[in-house]
């Protein structure tokens, strides 16, 4: 395992980011992780009892906001490890540990997920993972499940979230040709197992079944962003940077229209209307290693 003083050579990036050093990127997942969080009622809000779980691991934490609201709401959790590929993000996660004094019970680790997770078998109560789709690959979900069952106690958690890639019932036709645009880029890289919006959704709960998962339970949530409210404006600040982050991306994998910057203009000013709406789906899939 590396750390800030041993660091290794960062893997070759499947993420459709491709420029890790990006701060707008950066800013970015900060918003959304705080944004999303508190859209989907807390870090935890389908587990029936979280005070259960004494070592976590989120898988691909990004900028650490998941884990670091986990050890704020959950003093008992005794060890939370975050693990990413992009030294970056992790050293922003670790900054904001600090700052939010949550430090001493957690620990941010550089290692690639689609390798392997350098940690014991049988050793966390809950494995999470929230909008892997980023960076993960139709191909890459059988041995990334693997992994998580390795690592997962007897019994303990394996919980995945994520989301609709098109917003398309909005109030803004412009976002929703925007996200079509992505959608066809995310479907020519991989990461979608079919060209519509629900290529991930429609098939988690059948990949974790299938790869050994007991009592695979569901949990859906539609957040709503509308104008003038602080969650809309999140939104708002969420896809001004999403779309330009993501375009070098889209470029490779998919036609742009030669329009593109006129069609981005227009979604920030739909975005400002105050009629503005857009609905995001999310689903939560977890289940059980088996004991």
């Amino acid at each position: 395992m590396s750390n800030p003083a041993n660091p290794r050579r960062e893997p070759p990036s499947t993420y459709t980011v491709q420029d890790r050093s990006n701060e707008e990127e950066l800013t970015r997942l900060h918003i959304q992780d705080e944004m999303i969080t508190t859209g989907m009622g807390g870090v935890l809000p389908e587990q029936p009892d979280p005070t259960i779980f004494k070592r976590i691991i989120d898988v691909g934490c990004g900028t650490g906001g998941w884990l670091i609201e986990v050890a704020k709401s959950y003093p008992g959790v005794s060890e939370l490890v975050g693990i990413d590929v992009s030294s970056k993000m992790l050293n922003f996660a670790r900054a904001q540990a600090q700052a939010q004094q949550v430090s001493e019970r957690m620990r941010f680790a550089s290692m690639d997920a689609l390798r392997m997770l350098e940690f014991p078998a049988n050793y966390f109560d809950l494995v999470n993972h929230r909008f892997a789709v980023s960076w993960l690959r139709t191909w890459d979900w059988p041995k990334l499940l693997q992994e998580y069952l390795r690592v997962a106690r007897p019994g303990g958690v394996i919980r995945v979230t994520e989301s609709d890639m098109v917003i398309d019932d909005s109030s803004s036709p412009a976002m929703t040709r925007l996200f079509e645009l992505f959608l066809a880029a995310l479907y020519a890289a991989g990461h979608y197992f079919t060209p519509d919006k629900n290529g991930v959704l429609s098939q988690l709960p059948r990949l974790l079944y299938q790869h050994g998962v007991e009592n695979v339970q569901t949990r859906a949530y539609t957040l709503q962003y509308r104008a003038g409210t602080p969650e809309g404006q999140h939104f708002f600040e969420d896809m001004k940077r999403a779309f330009r982050t993501t375009l070098p991306f889209m470029r490779k994998w998919t036609r742009v229209p030669d329009d593109y910057e006129t069609i981005y203009q227009q979604m920030l000013n739909e975005m400002q209307d105050p009629h503005f709406i857009a609905p995001w789906r999310l689903l939560t899939v977890w289940g059980n290693k088996p004991e």
